[in-house]
């Protein structure tokens, strides 16, 4: 087989057909079950000296601080998947000229471990962020895997750090799988070598001190991202141009933006999250909406995870204490207007952006072309809607309340 493969892949005189043979080598390389992820040959090679564990007060910044080990699989478009080794935590080695750092080819996720009250460590919904890598990763052309092997490395590499899930309230670990193509070209190509890692970091609260409601920049002179595009995908050329949207915010006196798209200036996202808003309509349906899933939006886990709790509370299937009865749950599309026009009118209960990091951050003013859209919230910062999704959620996810979407490893 490898001799076919290598003979495909030798030079040729016709430039265009040489790609077009690449490309068919590389498609059956990515969908080959024999040339997949075997954790039963994982190598663990252990670090020489374990670093002491950080107190609380130095998790205030995000994901500066790393265990002690990481887990790497490289893959080679003739081989597949490689060992995957779990290792001391170090640099990675790449060329001036991979694709990665030329061409932003790489796909990432993020998700969290959790110390129950039983002191057992357990992710939460690591299958569906597994689930959106290997959708990301097929969009940038990097090569598939099986989610469920992966998966089981990095219960692996969870347990050898289990020492690093903190169990003070509110803190985690936070675990991040990084896809990349390492091949060294500059031809714009599907990589014929990749490298999968992952490091987990230990995090703190992202309120610390309670919630603190944050002010949004309507942003219209940018956008995130267009029908056809990379939008509802987790690459990391998504993030990169966020950034000059939030600096534009900053000029405007907001810590973050919220994209709003076409003539209509519809809601989508907040900064890096997805975005919900409360509305309350005359005959007292209180409604929960959020933008669709039209290929701008990203799926993200925490979204899907309350509108699912939102629902269930909603058909009266699991009900949750805090939120009333007269309660729909709506994807649709939502204009900047009508957002500005229900918090005139008293009708907007609250707006919020949900994610991985904060789980709910509350929003308490949109600044919208040179008007301060001002939304209410709570004396504890929160509005009645998400104060009660979030509490089930982390309850959840913590343990608190036992359920499938909290995975013990």
């Amino acid at each position: 087989m490898l001799r076919s493969v290598r003979s495909s892949l030798r030079p040729s005189r016709n430039v265009g057909a040489r790609y077009a043979v690449n490309s068919r080598v590389l498609r059956a390389a990515y969908t080959s079950t024999a040339l997949g992820v075997e954790p039963s040959k994982l190598e663990i090679q252990h670090a020489p000296q374990l670093k002491p564990k950080p107190d609380p007060s130095e998790l205030r910044v995000f994901g500066k601080i790393v265990t002690d080990h990481m887990l790497s699989v490289p893959w080679n478009v003739l081989t597949g998947w490689g060992t995957p080794r779990i290792h001391p935590f170090g640099k990675v080695l790449l060329d001036p000229h991979a694709s990665v750092l030329n061409f932003a080819q790489t796909c990432f996720e993020g998700f969290k471990a959790y110390r129950t009250p039983s002191g057992k460590v357990a992710l939460f919904r690591p299958d569906m962020n597994m689930k959106r890598m290997q959708t990301s990763a097929g969009r940038a052309t990097l090569p598939q895997f099986d989610g469920e092997a992966m998966l089981e490395l990095i219960k692996q590499l969870v347990r050898l750090e289990k020492d690093w899930v903190p169990s003070k309230p509110g803190y985690s670990l936070y675990v991040r799988p990084l896809l990349i193509g390492t091949e060294g070209t500059l031809v714009v190509n599907p990589p014929s070598d990749a490298l999968l890692t992952v490091i987990c970091c230990p995090v703190g609260p992202y309120y610390p001190e309670g919630f603190k409601p944050i002010a949004l920049y309507g942003t219209t002179e940018f956008i995130r991202a267009a029908p056809g595009g990379i939008g509802s995908y987790k690459l990391g050329a998504n993030y990169v141009t966020g950034l000059v949207a939030a600096k534009e915010a900053a000029k405007h006196g907001c810590p973050q933006n919220l994209w709003l798209q076409g003539p209509n200036h519809l809601v989508t996202e907040v900064g890096t999250m997805n975005a919900m808003a409360v509305f309350k309509h005359p005959d007292g349906t209180i409604e929960l909406a959020t933008a669709p899933l039209d290929g701008m939006i990203l799926p993200g886990v925490t979204r899907n995870s309350v509108l699912a709790l939102a629902r269930e509370h909603a058909s009266g299937n699991s009900r949750i204490e805090g939120l009333p009865d007269n309660f729909v749950v709506s994807e649709r599309e939502i204009p900047m207007k009508e957002v500005q026009e229900a918090a005139k009118a008293g009708a907007l209960v609250e707006f919020f952006g949900t994610g991985t990091a904060a789980v709910i951050s509350p929003v308490n003013r949109i600044r919208y072309l040179d008007e301060d859209v001002h939304i209410p919230t709570g004396p504890d910062g929160m509005g009645p809607v998400s104060k009660s999704l979030w509490q089930r959620l982390v309850a959840i996810q913590t343990g608190a309340i036992e359920h499938s979407w909290s995975v013990v490893v």
